[in-house]
């Protein structure tokens, strides 16, 4: 037979056709949704019945969804998070999830830590001072007299602590789990409880996955919680921080500034309050950009996509 697969992964759409070989060897017809960033529940409604297979992004894959796909056979995320499908309810339809760990850790945590590095040394902002015909030297801080906080010691939260270890960094880490003692030893982390974490740190990276213990986790209350004159770095999810708390927190100046790959809402709204605020650096959810991840993530993402086909 031949079987009908969705492709909406954002990432995978641009390079679509070096795979359609692949795609005709393996009696596999493809329709390239029209998509931006995720097809929303809407979305898919109309359209997934007739499917056998969907390559998703970040599409929201509800229980209704699932409840639409008549053929589904196979969810097949590109990338690793997959909080946006109701994987739990797909599973109880026999329908497994694909994913691919650990698959932006590098790209990630090399963001996470020039962000960092960015607010310690005041780079963006000397730059355009410089630019604007403005000669003063702003005062900055070398990382081996800050302490840096990791909510999350997984495997993103691991390389942050481990790029950030030989700039002689106080490093403080914070997870649900208990972390392999051999891992703390080598790179020298405190690991503590959340609250105790926040009242210390000079930066605070935000590596956690999303899940019903990290949801909205940063909010009034945590925000209250944190170092006065910190900063807050979000290359995890969005959902993690709640934005109109976080907005709050620095017009306060309890903290003095943000850096945030991901959003709570995505896009970020056009009326949202950090886009006028010049302590706070944006970025499109592209810190997993890199060719040599992206190009295992095409080749993993199909091999699920096959798997589940096949059963």
């Amino acid at each position: 037979m031949t079987w009908q697969v969705l492709i909406s992964a954002p990432y995978m759409i641009p390079v679509i056709d070096r795979f359609r070989p692949w795609f005709a060897e393996h009696d596999i017809e493809i329709t390239v949704a029209d998509v931006q960033e995720r097809l929303e529940e809407a979305d898919l409604l109309p359209i997934i019945a007739k499917y056998h297979g969907i390559v998703c992004g970040d599409d929201r894959i509800t229980k209704t969804v699932i409840d639409a796909a008549a053929n589904l056979k196979v969810i097949s995320k590109w990338g690793t998070g997959i909080d946006s499908i109701d994987s739990a309810y797909a599973a109880t339809k026999g329908i497994p999830t694909g994913r691919t760990l650990d698959a932006f850790t590098q790209p990630v945590a090399d963001t996470a830590l020039g962000y960092i590095l960015s607010f310690a040394r005041n780079l963006p902002w000397m730059d355009k001072m410089m630019k604007a015909g403005i000669w003063d030297k702003i005062p900055g801080r070398a990382l081996n007299e800050s302490t840096i906080g990791v909510v999350g010691v997984g495997c993103m939260g691991s390389a942050v602590l481990r790029r950030a270890k030989p700039f002689g960094a106080r490093l403080l880490g914070n997870d649900i789990r208990t972390i392999d003692p051999a891992f703390v030893a080598e790179v020298g982390v405190e690991m503590m409880d959340l609250d105790s974490l926040l009242e210390q740190s000079d930066f605070v990276s935000v590596c956690c996955d999303l899940n019903p213990t990290s949801y909205l986790l940063f909010n009034d209350e945590r925000f209250k919680r944190m170092k006065a004159g910190s900063v807050l770095v979000n290359t995890a999810r969005g959902p993690v921080v709640q934005e109109e708390a976080l907005v709050r927190a620095l017009q306060s100046g309890k903290i003095v500034g943000c850096a945030l790959d991901v959003f709570e809402h995505e896009p970020l709204p056009k009326t949202s309050a950090l886009l006028g605020m010049d302590n706070v650096m944006l970025a499109p959810h592209n810190s997993n950009s890199s060719p040599k991840a992206w190009e295992r993530i095409h080749h993993s993402t199909l091999k699920n996509l096959l798997d589940g086909l096949r059963g």
